[in-house]
């Protein structure tokens, strides 16, 4: 019993577990966040970029549904992106309620400079963690996200 309470020992793993995994977070985000915020990028906007890099040219709704951003959100740092000269948007020919959005050269050479080394500090973030136990920690947090 835990202040008046009666929580069973499941229950408190189950609690001890939230507080652990969202500690991690917030000290594996921080740093990453630092990292992002070195090259004038916010999260947001390097997120968007990290998807496009990959993908190169997709329209605006399918970037949202590839990372943690609103629509309003989304369209706002795609304009920063864009003044910044590093996306383009480019109306479909086929579909006119369709904008895709392309990753100019500019936005290419920025992120295939910046990338490595940021690949390299979330390396080192996790570091802590064999090779073994990231992908089985990386099944088990799947797992968990198909679970709610």
């Amino acid at each position: 019993m835990a202040d008046g309470i009666d929580v069973d020992h499941e229950h408190l793993i189950s609690l001890k577990l939230f507080v652990v995994l969202s500690k991690a977070y917030k000290t594996i985000m921080d740093r990453a966040l630092k990292d992002m915020k070195q090259y004038g990028l916010s999260a947001s906007e390097f997120m968007i970029l990290e998807v496009m890099y990959t993908k190169r040219k997709i329209p605006i709704q399918q970037i949202g549904e590839k990372i943690l951003v609103t629509s309003g959100s989304m369209t706002y740092n795609i304009d920063k992106l864009e003044q910044k000269g590093l996306l383009k948007r480019v109306p479909s020919a086929e579909d006119r309620r369709i904008v895709f959005v392309e990753v100019t050269p500019e936005g290419d050479a920025l992120f295939g400079r910046i990338f490595p080394d940021h690949a390299g500090v979330i390396h080192r973030l996790l570091h802590g963690l064999t090779l073994e136990e990231k992908q089985d920690a990386t099944e088990l947090l799947k797992k968990l996200g198909r679970s709610i």
